[in-house]
């Protein structure tokens, strides 16, 4: 596609601003703010429809800051607070301005000029996937089982792809049930499109023998991430794997380029079929222990090699049901980089626990003798331990892997906590934009709402439920997306759950909260039971800035880390303890919250925020997409 870029050159008391707008064929969206500088500055995109550069039309003014009009496909008038005016295309300037400024103009636009920055092409690159999902069989544990599969894989294919990329992922369901693929489990944010997150509350399920495209931009995003499925017990058979978005060439990382990188797909399993362990919990019983622990698939049979001497980058994420694990590679240290998106203060762990959904990256240097070493994974706080090991292998090798695995940690929860709060974002460091991440001075941000989430087990009906402030979650046959965008009655109500937890008997329900786009909330998870929670926001990325014992109370706020916390996208709470959070809510559309234990957010430790406002823009939200599956009440609309 053919783009033409204006340059908006603007004067501001003397000062220079600039920036570009970008005018693509048929699209208007994403209409960027001129931000406050004192040097000169690149704007991202502002897109205008092709035929607001054809006519004649005045804007508006954006942000108070100055004023477009007269649009054309040559040139843009602007208008300073001054009244100060210049046109510019790619004819040059012309300007009523004072001289010394329209001299300074001209020398800018003469740069520009001979870059032939006026006429290029703006789109982000594509991905395009097909994938196919079937039941197939898999022996992971020696036994062979049903397994579901991507394009015949277990694990799925990686998704290798580089921040602002746009994925296009075609998935056709060969299985026997309704399906669907949530892309939000640590981290892609969909920003400004619920509509591609893939749970149940903001997708129909792609039924069998159809398809169904997800259309996602990695906006703004790099690091570490995983897909699995959304539907029923599916996750219990497979159909997960790795998303890995890298930076942009033109925006630094913290540290020296790993000479490779390494992938590393962690998580409990069942020997029991999805149906079997779906039936399981339908009847009301308990979840069984798992039957081990698998990197890649398998439980021993992985090999990374790599030259001595040099660093790679291992990409750790844990993809469990249920259990937290502890991550280690013999006589090699961990400098952990990434959690989720967020560069770190880069220090060295002999090992790592890694909670269920979390994701995390490592640089590991190849110090040691030339032979092999192990690389191990085992859970954390259960009454048996389950491993899994896996081989890093030097180059050139002749020496097996030998003498005892890696000690897992002896500290439990408190000690695993202590390790939690030494995580910390790199304030300095860039992510996927040019600013520093410390730029955003979140523990300076005035609380908007304090929402505190208490889980529960329960007996409702006679049967095993979890509950979130006493109400247990249930999906409606129609997506609460659907049902907001054509106002259909009957599906949800806002607010139905309490900001607090309640005394009252766990009921059945369909929790929303309703939140105001752009407010800033704080988040506190009460664990009041003596189980590992871990929980995932969608669409969002939270500041974790507090772990605590036993009962949450406002004096806890003084203890908040207001200055480096990590921004991530699941937490973990530890037994009889809170775990805090402060978050953004600037990511228009319907967000699941829930617990990443999968057995309890399918029996109901679950709710949505709906983060709204009423003003319709496709700066704030995307239209519902014109493939967009449609049941329930919404069927036949």
């Amino acid at each position: 596609m053919t783009t033409t870029a204006i340059i908006i050159i603007i004067l501001r008391n003397n000062r220079i601003e600039m920036g570009f707008g970008c005018f693509e064929r048929g699209v208007r969206r994403n209409r960027a703010p001129i931000p406050r500088s004192s040097s000169l500055a690149m704007l991202s995109p502002w897109r205008l429809s092709y035929a607001d550069i054809m006519t004649v039309s005045v804007i508006g003014f954006v942000r108070n800051w100055c004023k477009i009009a007269y649009i054309s496909s040559s040139a843009s008038l602007v208008l300073n607070e001054n009244n100060c005016c210049c046109a510019i295309g790619v004819s040059g300037v012309i300007s009523s301005c004072k001289m010394r400024q329209a001299l300074l103009l001209c020398y800018l636009l003469a740069i520009l000029n001979s870059s032939t920055i006026f006429w290029v092409a703006a789109e982000d690159p594509y991905k395009t996937f097909d994938w196919t999902v079937t039941y197939g069989t898999i022996s992971p544990l020696g036994v062979p089982q049903r397994g579901i599969l991507i394009n015949g894989q277990f694990p799925g294919p990686t998704v290798d792809c580089v921040s602002n990329d746009n994925v296009i992922v075609k998935v056709i369901n060969k299985l026997d049930e309704p399906f669907l693929i949530t892309w939000s489990v640590n981290g892609v944010q969909q920003r400004k499109s619920s509509w591609q997150d893939g749970m149940l509350g903001t997708n129909c399920p792609i039924p069998p023998n159809t398809n169904w495209t997800y259309k996602m931009q990695m906006k703004d995003q790099i690091g570490t991430y995983t897909y699995f499925p959304s539907t029923l017990m599916h996750r219990a058979a497979g159909a997960f794997g790795a998303i890995n978005i890298h930076h942009r060439s033109v925006i630094p990382i913290p540290y020296p380029e790993p000479a490779g990188e390494f992938t590393l797909i962690v998580g409990d399993w069942f020997k029991s079929d999805h149906k079997v362990l779906q039936q399981t919990l339908d009847s009301g019983k308990p979840f069984p222990f798992p039957d081990g622990l698998l990197i890649n698939g398998n439980r021993d049979s992985s090999v990374f090699t790599g030259q001595a001497g040099k660093t790679y980058m291992f990409r750790v994420s844990n993809v469990g049901l249920t259990s937290s694990i502890n991550f280690r590679i013999q006589s090699h240290t961990l400098k952990l980089i990434e959690v989720e998106g967020s560069h770190t203060i880069q220090v060295e762990y002999d090992s790592m626990d890694i909670h269920v959904g979390q994701s995390m990256a490592f640089l590991v240097t190849l110090s040691g003798q030339t032979k092999d070493y192990y690389v191990v994974a085992s859970t954390r706080f259960t009454r048996m331990v389950l491993s899994s090991t896996t081989i890093l292998r030097y180059a050139g090798s002749s020496i097996h892997a030998s003498g005892p695995l890696p000690p897992a940690p002896t500290y439990q929860y408190h000690g695993s906590m202590v390790q939690a709060r030494t995580i910390r974002w790199n304030l300095t460091a860039n992510a996927a934009r040019p600013n520093p991440q410390g730029s955003f001075h979140y523990g300076e941000i005035n609380v908007t709402r304090t929402l505190i989430l208490a889980n529960s087990a329960a007996n409702i009906n006679g049967k095993l439920r979890y509950a979130v402030n006493s109400i247990s979650y249930t999906n409606p046959d129609t997506p609460l997306k659907l049902a907001d965008y054509f106002n259909i009655s009957g599906v949800f109500t806002l607010n139905t759950i309490p900001d607090k937890p309640s005394s009252r008997p766990a009921v059945l329900g369909t929790s929303v909260f309703g939140i105001t786009l752009h407010d800033f909330d704080e988040i506190i998870f009460q664990n009041n039971e003596n189980t590992m929670q871990a929980w995932h926001l969608d669409g969002h990325a939270f500041w974790t800035v507090g772990f605590g014992a036993n009962q949450w109370s406002p004096a806890m706020r003084s203890r908040y880390n207001k200055v480096d916390a990590v921004a991530r996208y699941t937490v973990q709470v530890y037994p009889n303890t809170w775990s805090a959070i402060l978050v953004s809510l600037d990511n228009k559309g319907m967000w699941n919250l829930r617990s990443s234990i999968w057995p309890r957010q399918y029996l109901g430790q679950q709710l949505y925020l709906r983060v709204w406002n009423n003003k319709q823009s496709l700066f704030t939200e995307y239209n519902i997409p014109d493939n967009a599956l449609k049941c329930g009440k919404a069927a036949h609309l």
